[in-house]
């Protein structure tokens, strides 16, 4: 599959990961509908891609929302080959903290979003991409989720967060051994400390600090760096069900 051709449903596209991809896939001829909460970032965003890229407000943490998103992405793009997660929020906190033990209301929200935010796009994009007409090697759509590093060397105080990205590895390999039936692959991105907004709102030493931690290249990791990950799993058939570390071999320490 070739992204000149794909059409994506992208969540979190107004900003970050998901934007870089989407700016990735319009770049290559492809047409992208953004995903996201933000209604003024997402609206901007779209109008900045031009008119093969649309905007619709959706909360991933919502079965509802996302379904109905979804359903109009495909009506909007004649279809979907393309799904990729990159809505996800970071909340933090030691679970024995001063102000006592970490609120569940707190941890849960975290694991909705992150983990079946990503599942509900996920059903829902393949739902329609099993109608799809497959290609020579019988693809049918690709989806990429967005894990983390934290799914593996989780740091004090990421105790939900490691858990909701430690979920979405989980749930890719029984996921791609299920839609292959389908001609659908699914796979799975972790990446390290990347220039996010989150990290852009850091003060400058903070984000050198950060960045002089990766063995090479000791610096934060580039969005576009996300979305060509995204183009090599989408471009090649065989990466399936794969989780692919895009982290300059850093090894998170416990704080």
């Amino acid at each position: 599959m070739k992204l000149a051709t794909a059409k994506a449903v992208i969540t979190g596209g107004a900003s970050g990961l998901g934007f870089a991809t989407a700016q990735h896939i319009v770049n290559a001829g492809g047409q992208v509908v953004l995903l996201d909460i933000n209604d003024e970032q997402g609206s901007a965003s779209a109008a900045s891609l031009g008119e093969r890229a649309s905007f619709i407000n959706t909360d991933v943490a919502s079965e509802a929302s996302v379904k109905k998103s979804v359903s109009h992405a495909n009506e909007t793009m004649g279809g979907i080959t393309l799904a990729v997660n990159c809505a996800g929020i970071a909340t933090a906190g030691r679970t024995l903290g001063r102000d006592g033990p970490w609120p569940s209301e707190l941890f849960n929200k975290v694991i909705q979003v992150n983990l079946v935010g990503s599942y509900n796009v996920t059903k829902e994009a393949a739902a329609f991409m099993q109608h799809n007409d497959p290609n020579e090697d019988g693809e049918r759509g690709v989806v990429i989720s967005t894990a983390s590093i934290a799914a593996f060397e989780g740091q004090i105080g990421q105790a939900a967060y490691s858990a909701s990205k430690g979920g979405v590895v989980g749930m890719m390999l029984p996921l791609a051994r299920e839609f292959a039936q389908f001609g659908i692959r699914v796979n799975t991105i972790a990446p390290g400390v990347f220039l996010t907004p989150m990290v852009a709102g850091m003060p400058e030493e903070v984000q050198e600090s950060l960045g002089r931690q990766v063995p090479f290249p000791p610096r934060l990791g580039r969005p576009e760096e996300y979305a060509a990950a995204v183009e090599f799993i989408y471009e090649t058939a065989m990466v399936n069900g794969e989780t692919i570390r895009v982290d300059g071999a850093i090894r998170m320490q416990p704080k």
